[in-house]
C-alpha cells in the first residue's frame, strides 16, 4: 500500500473513531502512530512519540494558554466580573429585550477576561437567566442569549483557540488576538439587533420592566466594573503597542488579576487554589488533544495527503471562494459532532495546505475558523454551550427549548460569516495598524 493510500485510510479510521465517541486526543494520537509505523516502521513511530510532544509543549508561545486560563479563573473565582451584568442591566434594561441585550454585552465584557466560551456561558447563565425568568422572559430567548453570547469568548481576546491556531499555523499570535476584536464587536452588535428586533415584533418574549433608573444609579454601577477595563487595557494595550508578546501579555493579565483581587480583599487561599487547579486541568486537556494533532500532522506530511490535495486544488482550477464554501460546509457539519478544540485540530492539518496553496491570508482565515467553531458550539446534537446552559437551569427549561431559541442566532452567525468573507478588512484592519 502506498503512503498516500495509508494517509487516506488513516483519515477514514479517524472519522470512524470519532463517530464511536473515542476521545479526540486518543483518536488523533492512535491513528497518527499507527500510520507513521505503517509508512516508516515502528521505530519511527516511537521516535515521533519521544520528540514531537516535547517539542510542542516546550513551545514558548504556548505559555500564553495557562496564563490566560489562570487570569480567567482568578477573575471568576474572586468575583471580579460579577458586577458586569448588574451594570449592563442598569444601562440597557429600558430597551426592548433589555435584560437579554444586557446579558449579551456583559458576556462580551466577561469574554475579555475569560478566553473560554463555556466559562462565559456558565458564569453569565448563573447571573442572568434567573433574572430574566423572574421578569417573565421567554425561556427559549433567555437561555439562548446566554448560550450564544458565551461564544464571544472564542473570538474576543484573550482567546485560547486563537492562541492554539496561531501556534499550529505559525502566525503571529498578537496579530491574531487583535484581529478578533472587530469581528467580536460586530457579532455582539448583530446579536443585540436580533434580540431587539424579535422583541419589537413579539413583545411577549420580553415584557417591559417597570423600573426607575436615574443617572446617579447608572454612574454608581460603572464604578464597580473597573477591574475588567483595566485587565483589557493591560492585555490589548500591550499587544497592540508592541510592548509585549502574547505570552508576556498573558502573564501581565494573570498577574494584574491577582493584584486587583488581592487589593480588593477577594483573593483568598481557597479561591486561589481552586483557580490553579482549574487552570492545570484545562491546560492538561488542551495539551493532550494538541499533542495528538501534532502527531497527526506529521503522519499526514509523511503520507503526502496535504500535497496531493493542494495539487488537486490547482489542477481543478478551484478558486478562493469555492474552497471557502467547502471549508464552511465541512466545519458546519463536523461542528455538530465535535468539540471546538478537537474540530480545529482535526481539520487544520488537512485544510491548512489548501489555504496556503491559494495564498490566503491566514490571519483572516483564523477569524473565520473561530467563527465556524462558535457555530459548532450552538448546533445540535453536540452544541456544548447549550448543554452548559442546560446544566445551569436544570429542569426549568428543556434542552430542546434552548436549541429552538438558538435557531435565530445561528441564522445571524451565517450572516456574520458572509460579511467577514466578503469584507476581509473587518478582520485585518486593526492588525495592519499594529506596531511592527
Amino acid at each position: 500500500m502506498t503512503p498516500l493510500a495509508i494517509g487516506f485510510w488513516g483519515l477514514g479510521g479517524l472519522i470512524v473513531l470519532i463517530a464511536m465517541r473515542v476521545p479526540v486526543g486518543v483518536a488523533l494520537g492512535s491513528v497518527a502512530l499507527l500510520g507513521i509505523a505503517a509508512i516508516r516502521g515502528p521505530y519511527a513511530a516511537i521516535s515521533a512519540v519521544g520528540n514531537l510532544p516535547y517539542e510542542f509543549v516546550a513551545h514558548w508561545s504556548l505559555s500564553a494558554v495557562p496564563m490566560f486560563l489562570l487570569m480567567g479563573s482568578i477573575a471568576y473565582h474572586t468575583g471580579l466580573t460579577g458586577s458586569l451584568y448588574d451594570a449592563a442591566r442598569v444601562w440597557l434594561s429600558r430597551l426592548p429585550g433589555g435584560l437579554a441585550v444586557a446579558t449579551n454585552f456583559a458576556s462580551a465584557a466577561f469574554a475579555c477576561v475569560s478566553g473560554s466560551s463555556m466559562a462565559t456561558a456558565a458564569a453569565m447563565g448563573r447571573l442572568a437567566i434567573p433574572e430574566m425568568l423572574k421578569s417573565r422572559y421567554d425561556p427559549g430567548l433567555a437561555t439562548a442569549v446566554v448560550a450564544v453570547s458565551g461564544t464571544l469568548g472564542s473570538l474576543i481576546p484573550p482567546s485560547i483557540l486563537m492562541v492554539i491556531y496561531g501556534i499550529f499555523t505559525e502566525q503571529p499570535i498578537n496579530r491574531l488576538l487583535i484581529a478578533g476584536i472587530l469581528p467580536g464587536v460586530l457579532t455582539a452588535v448583530v446579536y443585540a439587533a436580533v434580540i431587539i428586533g424579535r422583541c419589537i415584533h413579539n413583545p411577549s418574549l420580553a415584557p417591559a420592566i417597570d423600573e426607575k433608573v436615574d443617572w446617579r444609579l447608572r454612574l454608581a454601577a460603572l464604578k464597580s466594573v473597573w477591574p475588567t477595563p483595566v485587565l483589557v487595557i493591560f492585555i490589548v494595550g500591550s499587544l497592540y503597542s508592541g510592548l509585549a508578546t502574547a505570552t508576556e501579555a498573558a502573564a501581565i493579565g494573570a498577574f494584574a488579576a491577582c493584584v486587583i483581587a488581592f487589593a480588593q480583599g477577594r483573593l483568598t487561599w481557597t479561591n486561589f487554589k481552586d483557580s490553579i487547579k482549574e487552570t492545570a486541568t484545562s491546560t492538561g486537556t488542551i495539551f493532550f488533544v494538541a499533542i495528538g494533532a501534532i502527531l497527526l500532522t506529521r503522519f499526514l506530511a509523511l503520507s503526502g495527503v496535504p500535497k496531493y490535495l493542494a495539487d488537486a486544488i490547482v489542477a481543478w482550477g478551484l478558486n478562493e471562494t469555492t474552497v471557502l464554501i467547502g471549508a464552511s460546509l465541512l466545519y458546519l457539519f463536523l461542528g455538530m459532532f465535535l468539540d471546538p478544540l478537537g474540530l480545529m485540530l482535526v481539520t487544520l492539518p488537512v485544510l491548512l495546505p489548501l489555504f496556503k496553496s491559494l495564498n490566503m491570508d491566514l490571519i483572516w482565515i483564523g477569524v473565520l475558523v473561530i467563527k465556524y467553531l462558535e457555530i459548532g458550539l450552538l448546533t445540535p446534537p453536540v452544541g456544548l454551550n447549550a448543554y452548559v446552559v442546560s446544566g445551569v437551569v436544570g429542569d426549568k427549561v428543556p434542552l430542546m427549548t434552548i436549541f429552538r431559541g438558538l435557531l435565530w442566532f445561528i441564522a445571524a452567525e451565517v450572516f456574520i460569516v458572509v460579511i467577514l468573507i466578503k469584507y476581509p478588512q473587518i478582520s485585518l484592519f486593526l492588525p495592519d495598524l499594529m506596531v511592527p
